[in-house]
C-alpha cells in the first residue's frame, strides 16, 4: 500500500555544510555569523525594519506581548480559530482573551467584528494570516488606530507572503513567523519577530536577551552591559540559524515547487464545488504563499469518513485546529458567545498532504481518492 505522509521536511542539500562552518567557527550560541545574514536577508527582501530570529514563533509571540506591557486585567482580541501559542503568550501575562470568530470565506478572522470586542480594557488586537493568506490588514489597522491599540501579526504561515503588495508581517506593530519543520522554510523549530514601531526595537533587543543591553555592549554603543530590564532567553544557536539559511537562499525554488502542487490540487478538486465543499479562498487583496491546501467538508461526519477513507489508502490527511473558545482550559473563561464559523472549520476543515517532494504521481493519486470519496 502506497504512504504518502502529511508532511516531510525538505533539505536543501547545505544545511549540514553550513552547520560545519558555524562549528568550526568558534560561536554555536545566539547572534553570530549566520544569525546576522538571516536578519540581513529578511531586511534586505522584505524591507523589515528591524527582525530578531527567537528559538520558536511561541517565543516571537511571548517577546511581543512582553513588548505590548500586557498586564492582567488586559484584554487582547485574537481569533479562536487558531494554534494556541496565539493566546498563551497574552494570558502569561496575565490577559484575559476576547476570541473573535472567523469568516465564512476562510478561516481568517472576521475583521468586521472586531470593533464591537473592544472594551476600555482592550490593549492590542492579534490577527493570525491563516495559510498564509492576509487578513484585510486596512480594516484592522484602522480600527487599531481609532481605539489606540496595538497589531500583533501571527505570521507563523505566512513568509514570503503579501497584502496589497507589502509584506506580511510588516503591517502591524510586531509580526511573528514559524520556521517549524511543517513550514514553508524550516529550521526544525525556530521563529522569527518583526518589530515594525521603532519606540519597540531597542527594547526588544533587551528582552531577547535575558534583560540586558548585551547587544548594544558587542555593537560598542555602551562601555559595559547589565541588567536593564525584564527579560528571557528567545535567541537560538548558531547551528539552528546555519540550518535557515540554507533554507532562505533556496526560498524562491522551494515557493516555485510549493506553487505548483498548491495549483494542481486546486485545479483537481475545483470540481468538490459541486458537492459543496469549499476550496481555498484568497482575497483579491492577497497573494498565496502555498503554504497549506486544504477543504472545507460539510459536515463532521464527512470529514471523518474522508480521512478515514484516505487513511486506508495510505495518504494522511489532518484536521486542524481546534476552536479555543471551547477548549478544556478557556471554555469556562469564554463569555458564552456563539463562534459559529470557528466551530465549522474545527469539524469540517481538512488539511490534505502538502510537502516539497510530493509528487506529480502521488498527488494525482490522492486528488484521484478524494474525488472518488465524492464520486465527483
Amino acid at each position: 500500500m502506497k504512504h504518502i505522509a502529511f508532511n516531510l521536511p525538505y533539505l536543501t542539500g547545505k544545511e549540514a555544510e553550513y552547520i560545519t562552518q558555524a562549528v568550526s567557527s568558534g560561536k554555536i550560541s545566539g547572534d553570530g555569523m549566520f544569525t546576522k545574514k538571516c536578519h540581513e536577508f529578511f531586511e534586505k527582501k522584505y524591507g523589515f525594519k528591524k527582525v530578531l530570529l527567537t528559538t520558536s514563533c511561541t517565543d516571537a509571540l511571548e517577546l511581543a506581548a512582553l513588548l505590548c506591557n500586557i498586564e492582567p486585567g488586559d484584554e487582547v482580541i485574537s481569533p479562536s480559530y487558531t494554534f494556541v501559542s496565539t493566546v498563551n503568550a497574552f494570558i502569561l501575562r496575565g490577559a484575559k482573551i476576547v476570541f473573535a470568530d472567523s469568516r465564512k470565506e476562510n478561516p481568517n478572522i472576521d475583521e468586521k467584528s472586531i470593533e464591537s470586542l473592544i472594551t476600555p480594557k482592550t490593549k492590542a488586537i492579534v490577527v493570525v494570516h491563516y495559510a498564509g493568506i492576509a487578513c484585510d490588514m486596512d480594516i484592522v489597522m484602522a480600527i487599531a488606530k481609532k481605539h489606540k491599540l496595538l497589531v500583533i501579526e501571527d505570521a507563523a504561515q505566512a513568509i514570503d507572503s503579501y497584502y496589497k503588495g507589502i509584506p506580511l508581517g510588516s503591517i502591524g506593530h510586531m509580526g511573528a513567523f514559524s520556521f517549524h519543520e511543517t513550514k514553508n522554510v524550516i529550521s526544525g523549530e525556530g521563529g522569527m519577530l518583526t518589530i515594525n514601531d521603532e519606540r519597540f526595537a531597542k527594547r526588544a533587543e533587551i528582552i531577547r536577551e535575558k534583560g540586558t543591553n548585551r547587544s548594544a555592549f558587542f555593537r560598542g554603543e555602551v562601555d559595559k552591559y547589565g541588567w536593564v530590564d525584564i527579560g528571557s532567553s528567545f535567541l537560538p544557536s548558531e547551528v539552528i540559524a546555519a540550518f535557515l539559511y540554507a533554507q532562505l537562499e533556496n526560498l524562491e525554488s522551494i515557493q516555485k515547487k510549493r506553487k505548483h502542487i498548491w495549483n494542481k490540487y486546486n485545479t483537481g478538486l475545483s470540481v468538490l464545488e459541486k458537492n459543496n465543499v469549499q476550496l481555498p479562498y484568497i482575497p483579491e487583496y492577497a497573494t498565496n504563499n502555498a503554504h497549506m491546501y486544504y477543504i472545507v467538508c460539510n459536515s463532521l461526519d464527512e470529514r471523518t469518513a474522508l480521512i478515514k477513507h484516505l487513511h486506508s489508502k495510505g495518504m494522511y490527511a489532518v484536521f486542524h485546529y481546534l476552536s479555543l473558545h471551547k477548549s478544556a482550559f478557556y471554555h469556562s473563561k469564554h463569555d458564552g458567545r456563539t463562534l459559529t464559523q470557528a466551530d465549522r472549520y474545527t469539524d469540517c476543515l481538512v488539511r490534505l498532504p502538502f510537502f516539497y517532494q510530493l509528487s506529480d504521481i502521488d498527488q494525482e493519486d490522492i486528488i484521484s481518492e478524494i474525488r472518488s470519496f465524492y464520486k465527483v
